[in-house]
């Protein structure tokens, strides 16, 4: 795991670099943006890794010889089986990318409608506290 979040600020730092140089070459301002924006990225995944790497303490299943592919299983975590929110957010996004076209009227409407629709899909399982006081 040291590896990785090594692997991954190096990777960082060559854009942070390659960025000063291109920009001095005389670069266009988009070529700039993008490798500076790839160093931004590939550093919070270093920065993940190293956290987590930290956090487990040093030590994980993929790094042992003699580990099996049973040591790393666990809980992955809740995927709801029958959700209906999928479907309103991605309508809504394609609402909101119609109406950078058509109009901002739309565009509001449908950030409304995908703010409600985010919203429903995250909080799809969450249930008021029902004890009484």
């Amino acid at each position: 795991m040291k590896t990785s979040w090594i692997l991954f600020v190096g990777l960082s730092i060559f854009y942070a670099i390659l960025t000063v140089i291109y920009w001095q070459v005389g670069g266009e301002p988009v070529g700039i943006t993008a490798i500076s924006l790839s160093a931004g990225l590939a550093l919070i995944v270093g920065f993940y890794l190293w956290f987590t790497n930290r956090r487990l303490g040093n030590v994980l299943p993929e790094d042992n010889q003699q580990g099996e592919i049973a040591d790393s299983a666990g809980e992955l975590g809740f995927f709801s089986p029958h959700s209906w929110w999928p479907l309103p957010v991605a309508l809504s996004a394609c609402a909101v990318g119609l109406g950078l076209i058509i109009g901002w009227w739309l565009v509001l409407i449908a950030v409304g409608a995908l703010i409600i629709s985010i919203l429903g899909l995250v909080l799809e399982y969450e249930r008021p506290s029902t004890s009484a006081h």
